[in-house]
């Protein structure tokens, strides 16, 4: 795959990114036109990310047996057509539907560009394609933030929020015509059925676990949140058993067990549990505090973060040099500068709440990002260095269904204790406190780190 191959399915997975982030912002203005209201809002948040995480599997089998640019070119005219959908919904409930299938057709494009990537790279062109993933997958988080505020700030031609759906559309048509010629063709050479059991049991499993905690503060917590959390040990576990006796039997698992013995992978996912989780608590935390807290428009609130996404794309890029010369350590090292980052925000939020802005926060958010530019791409390649070729899209789905799942529970959970603490605390020894938490989910990421193989293929 060649320079603008690459280019066009990195521009693929960037949109499903910024669609899971460039949201937050509208919510206010979608609130006010369609009289949505608190628990339709989370709908609207919910629906995309939980569609997106349970379907990711299943997307990346289809690639593996019908082809990944095939897959991919379906599911990025999906998007576009979905992305179209939301932007003219007329109420509420049409949006919410709308943006459910926007996850559904991310969940078939995204498995692809990790999967294509993987098949058709080996050596430092693999290492350096990976680290323009994973410095891509940065940048669409911040650009999400930034994007949505300059977009309903602008209210071009009058579609305020509904912007922020509709840029999305000639941003598919020139990656449509773009893919057909220059993203190759790969598949499995021996591609399994789908696996019907599993993929039903991995459903269900992800939907009791994020549906109660991205919904369940903003409808207060009714009955079946509860029974959906308490189901979800059981239906996780019949999920593997299921797997397991698949496995067993020399048939092909949605989810192969099999695939676990692989150290790098088994290791590398553990580590993007806590790291995942983190960032989107994060970025969640910040635009509520920079915009319900210290007032700031959507575009000043982006643009404070603005500084993470350049440190973090410097550092991506840094990251095959560095990665050659001191191998898996370097994810420790950026777990350490990820926390200097951390700390210091939480210093500038003590030390002048009143006055914090872009300049208050620069030194924090550069450090964070530059920290968690160290740390992802390595994670990427970790993960994928044993993966065999015919079972790319299985293990490029597997490791985006564990990030996208932790972006939501972190926002979920780490919002959650934001939001809960306000009232106690105020907002700023709120956000100093949920700041301080996400500390320890570095802190957790940087013992993993240790036991990561030293040498990254």
């Amino acid at each position: 795959m060649g320079p603008l191959g690459l280019a066009t399915v990195l521009l693929g997975a960037s949109l499903p990114l910024i669609d899971f982030f460039i949201v937050n912002v509208a919510l206010p203005s979608i609130d006010r036109e369609l009289g949505a209201g608190p628990a339709m809002l989370e709908l609207v948040v919910a629906g995309y990310g939980v569609a997106y995480a349970v379907l990711l599997v299943l997307g990346g089998r289809l690639g593996d047996m019908f082809g990944r640019r095939r897959l991919f070119v379906v599911g990025m005219a999906a998007f576009g057509l979905t992305s179209l959908a939301c932007g003219l919904a007329p109420h509420a409930g049409t949006l919410v539907a709308a943006r459910v299938a926007q996850g559904a057709a991310a969940a078939l494009m995204l498995p692809q560009v990790l999967a294509t990537v993987h098949a058709t790279t080996t050596g430092r062109r693999r290492g350096r394609a990976l680290s323009l993933y994973g410095a891509t997958g940065g940048l669409s988080m911040v650009a999400g933030q930034i994007l949505g505020g300059a977009l309903v700030s602008a209210d071009i031609a009058g579609t305020g929020w509904r912007s922020v759906f509709l840029v999305n559309v000639p941003v598919v048509l020139t990656g449509l015509a773009l893919a057909s010629r220059t993203v190759p063709e790969t598949r499995s050479e021996r591609p399994a059925p789908v696996d019907g059991s599993g993929t039903a049991l991995l459903a269900l499993s992800l939907v009791a676990l994020l549906m109660p905690l991205t919904e369940g503060r903003a409808a207060g917590w009714p009955l079946w949140t509860w029974v959906s959390l308490a189901a979800f040990p059981f239906t996780a576990g019949a999920f593997w058993a299921v797997e397991r006796r698949a496995d067993r039997q020399g048939r092909t698992p949605l989810v192969p067990p099999s695939m676990f013995a692989l150290a790098g992978l088994r290791r590398g996912l553990g580590m993007m549990l806590p790291f995942a989780f983190g960032f989107g608590g994060f970025m969640f935390v910040m635009a509520v505090a920079l915009q319900q807290g210290r007032r700031l428009s959507p575009v000043d609130a982006g643009m404070a973060l603005a500084p993470m996404a350049v440190t973090f794309f410097a550092a991506s890029l840094m990251g095959p040099r560095l990665v050659g010369r001191y191998g898996s350590r370097i994810v420790t090292a950026g777990g350490l500068v990820q926390a200097a980052g951390l700390a210091l925000l939480v210093t500038a939020a003590l030390r002048d709440w009143d006055g914090l802005g872009f300049w208050q926060l620069l030194p924090g958010v550069a450090l964070a990002g530059f920290g968690q530019g160290l740390q992802l791409p390595v994670l990427f390649r970790i993960v994928l260095a044993d993966v065999p070729g015919e079972q790319a899209g299985v293990g490029s789905g597997v490791m985006v269904t564990t990030q996208q799942s932790s972006l939501a529970l972190g926002v979920a959970t780490l919002g959650s204790l934001f939001l809960a603490l306000i009232g106690p605390l105020g907002m700023r020894d709120a956000l100093a406190a949920t700041l301080i938490a996400q500390v320890g989910a570095v802190a957790l990421t940087m013992v993993m780190s240790l036991r990561l193989p030293r040498t990254v293929a």
